[in-house]
């Protein structure tokens, strides 16, 4: 389980759009979002370097919390 801190989340759209791209790169992702505290908790088969790339690829600022 990785809890990342994300910069830039505002609203439903971010949190789909984390998520999608999360899961893109492993279907089987666990993510839970939450976008109050800005953190999202993601159980996945990919690196830590690879789930900041995800989100960093959205557009968001993100770094291991």
């Amino acid at each position: 389980m990785h809890i990342l801190k994300v910069t830039g989340m505002s609203c439903g759209h971010c949190v789909r759009a984390i998520t999608g791209a999360l899961q893109a790169g492993d279907p089987a992702a666990e993510v839970q979002v939450d976008l109050a505290a800005r953190e999202v908790r993601v159980s996945s088969r990919l690196s830590l370097e690879q789930l900041l790339a995800a989100i960093r690829d959205q557009g968001y600022a993100a770094e291991s919390a």
